[in-house]
């Protein structure tokens, strides 16, 4: 039995590139807390109403699930920290009254991977704003996301901008039934044109043109004009394109833009505008995030919010090479006079290695070492 496999979607990460992980985890969250985002910690298990809502069968589908032993409710082992982030404002922190920046990093598992090439172990790191619902709120969370890209050290980063709330208007202006707005859903995510043909088939006009010519009405922002042609005039959907004409002001010039009315590859429980960040040698999104008002209800109070989320070990390639840390080698029979010294490098900053076996400078990653001299404890040069 090959008892060092790892299952399928799941990557061990090696010294040099763990360290490269966590110094890049460690300056996003730094870069989220200049910006006044604070650090949330939420649990790896949950009891699993309170991670996967009754009508997201995307992320249902994503989560494992395990009895409790203890309670003998099912727990589940999260697959998306934003749910759960969603319950820390809406009941832990229900004292607050205003806007509320939350900030997390941590890992999540996937039942199903989301692509031939995905972890089923992403490491998420993401940002939450809840209590606002203005366009300013979603501009600031797009912001927040370019910069922590940049900081991975992603360039020519592409951001697809969509709105789900027009989805969503039409399917309630057309009358469909949960059950065909789910599917409806799934076929525009994956822009499969058949299938959305055939399940408005029924669907009275307008909505029938309007729902076939979503997955058309993608492009530069002019595509926003041929959008106010071809859809009906509803609330939702005026609405939607006013705000997507209100990101196109605020970021033209600022990063490549497309707008994309069937961009719904997000979590069922998004309610207004989607954004996705792409970038060349990437054949999948770097980040995703929108707005999704009022989650928190189910755990007792509805806020207006907004974020974003990336996966870190998507960057892995590319995060910025950390510097080569030589440390000082102490033989170890030096120990323990050598002891105090050695508490002293420590607290310095200094790595301090011991060398049990009388092993190179190159095996120990040092060059410098620690002799005892006439005058006292000495770190001189080892090679």
């Amino acid at each position: 039995m090959r008892n060092w496999l790892l299952p399928e979607h799941i990557a061990d990460i090696l010294p040099a590139t763990a360290r490269q992980v966590e110094s890049a985890k460690a300056a996003m969250l730094e870069q989220f807390r200049t910006a006044g985002y604070e650090l949330v910690s939420p649990p790896l298990i949950e009891y699993i109403e309170a991670l996967v809502s009754a009508d997201d069968g995307a992320l249902d589908i994503k989560t494992f699930k395990l009895d409790d032993h203890l309670s003998g409710r099912q727990l589940g082992l999260r697959a998306d920290i934003t749910p759960q982030v969603a319950r820390i404002d809406a009941h832990l922190l229900s004292e607050r009254t205003g806007v509320t920046r939350l900030c997390y990093a941590g890992s999540v598992v996937h039942a199903r991977p989301n692509g031939l090439m995905s972890s089923r172990e992403p490491l998420q790191v993401g940002a939450e704003l809840y209590g606002y619902a203005g366009i300013e709120a979603d501009l600031e969370v797009i912001g927040l996301m370019l910069d922590a890209l940049r900081l991975g050290g992603v360039e020519n980063i592409r951001l697809d901008v969509g709105h789900i709330a027009i989805f969503r208007g039409l399917v309630a202006a057309a009358g469909l039934d949960a059950a065909t707005a789910q599917e409806l859903f799934a076929a525009l995510q994956s822009k499969d044109v058949a299938s959305i043909r055939e399940l408005v088939a029924h669907v009275a006009e307008p909505y029938r043109s309007a729902f076939i010519a979503l997955p058309e009405l993608y492009g530069p922002v002019s595509m926003l004009d041929s959008a106010r042609m071809r859809l009906p005039s509803l609330p939702e959907i005026e609405l939607g394109l006013t705000q997507l004409s209100a990101i196109a002001r605020a970021l033209q010039g600022k990063v490549e833009l497309s707008f994309d009315l069937a961009e719904l590859r997000s979590g069922f429980y998004h309610t207004g505008l989607l954004f996705t960040a792409y970038a060349p040698g990437w054949s999948d999104a770097l980040a995703r995030g929108g707005r999704y008002d009022n989650v928190g209800r189910r755990f007792g109070r509805a806020r207006p919010a907004t974020g974003f989320s990336l996966d870190l070990r998507d960057l892995i390639r590319i995060l910025p090479a950390r510097d080569a840390v030589r440390g000082i080698r102490v033989a170890s029979r030096l120990l323990p006079d050598a002891a105090d010294e050695v508490v002293r490098l420590r607290a310095s900053g200094e790595m301090v290695v011991m060398d049990y076996l009388g092993e190179s400078a190159e095996a120990l990653a040092c060059d410098r070492e620690l002799l005892a001299t006439g005058a006292g404890w000495q770190v001189v040069p080892f090679n």
